[in-house]
């Protein structure tokens, strides 16, 4: 073999597997099973973000309280805009009375719910903000599946506002974005539908609290499952919220992550974990003020074990403030879902801390009116024309506007953006990866090298013969090219010297189980304060490393096709040795792809590209986006580095 570079590369050599049926369990699976538990373990550790006393703790609320908004979608905090509330009828049930109300919680999105009242009440009573879990009633909203609560509190001296959800809504939105709609774009927009329920019901408490029969030192949040976890989303972000009762509505990473409990949640039970949050953190933020965490000993999708951990950590957390007495956890036989002695802790601990009332009460017993007499827009022609539920995923969270470099300022633009690119979006990362190292040489040179670039990570990496006394190309394989050979793309017109192809993390032999739903292995990765695509920046980056310092001396590029050729723009930006980099027909957004965390909050990809001048960078396509990365070249003083070329 005639490849200076290979001859540098010895290895024992072992065998490389067929690739499986597409029905058995693909080879990857156990090795990113493993590296997600490890780093779940990790992040288990940091409960309370350290601190193991009141003393070391407050002093990190004010901190940790930007962080939870940043990782909601909330940061910047969203203007309080007008809530052009609107009452469109009103049921009267006897002793309570039924208000059909709307709100728009930023301008366009819509808020629908029903305020249960006492009949004849002239004073501000105690009010409790009712979120629902998936109850799915279609067009009635899933505020209709449960009129027991609003009956029972509005017959007991509370208000009660039960509002819909964005997803099973009368004007319904998106929950299920990353679950089962390959909206991976929400990972990079720092979207979760999560930050929506929590300003809606940040919203609804305004609008509470515009009223002269709401006693705004007694409010209460409760709901079940996907309430449960709206209840805690709410209640951290509002101190307005006097006593929460989340009902099966968080579990921890170990579950979420280790036993795969996330496969059964939709997006709205998950922030973007940015800042790599031990989970029960943020349930921390509502002490010490009152918290009943009740849970049901058989419910698959909050499992006891989970359960428990939170439970002692919250325990823990009470006691430093010397408050046991305010947090409370209550287990209840059964499945997932209300039974009558879950209502009545409920009630009971609700009564106990806003209305001081410690005796004994009976279940919520009330027939039900069909959904549609609950109504707040009875027929599909009323609904609001100018509603944004159905698209608020594109306008929720403000996407970067990122001005071009003044003349002259260049490396100070290129500074403060990669600042933020490493805090971010890339937080957590070195500051420069280390070098790969090569532990297996495959079968034969075609099978290449497993490379193992960080603990518990292998990328594979092929070598393809060319002429010695050319540039060596370090190219990213696409998920459609073929594991070996050369894919369509990397012609010897434009790649004439030899190259180097690197499968990352999830490709080739290292390819893990892809299922949609659930997207088990993109979706645990969020949890853990990464994307995929940025393992697969630090497998580029570090084996670059490895496999150019065999040949120091040769002239070397990386490069890559679509999102494969974004990854290794990234991996350059990172690794200041890599000289030169070539892109075929790359995404000009990341909309598109490869996905950041929260990288549309900082710049795109025309922007990313540019801070790599003055490094030589060519780009194969035709689109006017672009142009935005030449004038960067230009005013880096750069513009003879940028090639464009359109094939």
């Amino acid at each position: 073999m005639k490849f200076a570079i290979v001859l540098l590369l010895l290895f024992a050599a072992c065998c490389f597997a067929q690739p499986p049926k597409p029905a058995e369990k693909q080879p990857g699976d156990d090795r990113i099973a493993k590296w997600l538990a490890v780093q779940t373990a990790k992040i288990s550790r940091n409960f309370l973000d350290g601190a193991e006393s009141k003393a070391a703790w407050e002093p990190k609320v004010k901190r940790l309280k930007q962080e939870y908004f940043e990782m909601l979608g909330l940061s910047p905090m969203p203007e309080k805009t007008p809530l052009h509330a609107a009452v469109t009828g009103t049921v009267d049930r006897g002793q309570v009375l039924i208000d059909k109300l709307h709100f728009q919680s930023r301008p366009g999105l819509y808020v629908t719910g029903n305020l249960y009242r006492p009949k004849g009440n002239d004073k501000k009573l105690p009010t409790i903000l009712y979120v629902c879990g998936h109850s799915n009633k279609g067009r009635d909203g899933n505020k209709t599946a449960f009129q027991d609560h609003g009956m029972w509190f509005a017959s007991h001296g509370y208000n009660c506002l039960i509002i819909d959800t964005l997803q099973l809504g009368e004007v319904a939105g998106k929950h299920h974005g990353t679950y089962n709609l390959n909206r991976w774009w929400w990972q990079a927009a720092g979207y979760t539908p999560a930050g929506v329920e929590c300003w809606n019901g940040i919203r609804a408490i305004d609008y509470l609290l515009t009223r002269s029969d709401v006693d705004a030192d007694r409010i209460g949040v409760t709901g079940i499952s996907g309430g449960g976890a709206a209840t805690i989303w709410i209640a951290a972000a509002d101190e307005r919220v006097k006593v929460a009762v989340p009902v099966s509505g968080m579990s921890d990473l170990e579950s979420y992550v280790t036993n795969r409990i996330i496969d059964g949640h939709c997006d709205c039970m998950l922030m973007i974990n940015t800042y790599a949050w031990e989970w029960t953190t943020i349930a921390a933020l509502i002490a010490p003020r009152p918290m009943l965490f009740a849970n049901s000993d058989n419910d698959r999708i909050f499992p006891m074990d989970g359960n428990r951990r939170i439970a002692e950590r919250l325990r823990k957390l009470y006691a430093m403030y010397d408050k046991a007495d305010l947090f409370a956890d209550y287990v209840s036989q059964g499945g997932h879902d209300y039974r009558p002695d879950l209502r009545v802790a409920i009630f009971q601990f609700i009564n106990k801390h806003l209305k001081n009332e410690t005796g004994t009460v009976k279940d919520a017993d009330f027939k039900p009116l069909s959904g549609q007499e609950l109504r707040v827009f009875p027929e599909d022609k009323d609904l609001p024309k100018d509603a944004m539920n159905d698209r608020i995923d594109e306008t929720f969270v403000a996407r970067a506007k990122v001005e071009l470099p003044e003349p002259g300022k260049f490396d100070e633009w290129k500074k403060t953006l990669m600042q933020q690119l490493r805090e971010k979006c890339f937080r957590g990362f070195p500051e420069r990866f280390p070098v790969a190292d090569l532990p297996e040489r495959l079968s034969d040179a075609n099978s290449g090298w497993m490379v193992n670039t960080e603990p518990g990570i292998q990328s594979r990496v092929t070598w393809v013969e060319g002429n010695a006394n050319k540039t060596v190309s370090f190219l990213v394989r696409s998920w459609n090219d073929a594991e070996n050979g050369e894919p369509a793309w990397a012609t010897e017109e434009r790649f004439p010297g030899e190259m180097f192809f690197i499968s990352t993390r999830g490709h080739g032999p290292t390819r893990w189980t892809r299922k949609n739903p659930p997207n088990y292995v993109e979706r645990a990765h969020v949890l853990v304060g990464r994307t995929v695509d940025q393992g697969r920046v630090w497998d580029i980056a570090a084996s670059f490393r490895d496999f150019r310092a065999a040949a120091p001396n040769k002239k070397w590029q990386v490069g890559g096709e679509g999102q494969g050729g974004i990854l290794a723009a990234y991996a350059a930006l990172f690794e200041p040795d890599v000289p030169e980099v070539i892109l075929i027909n790359p995404p000009a957004s990341h909309k598109d792809g490869p996905i950041f965390l929260n990288v549309l909050r900082v710049l795109d990809i025309p922007d990313a590209l540019g801070m790599l001048a003055p490094r030589p960078l060519t780009i194969v396509s035709k689109d006017p986006a672009f142009d935005r990365t030449a004038e960067i070249y230009k005013r880096a003083g750069a513009a003879d580095k940028f090639k464009r070329l359109e094939k």
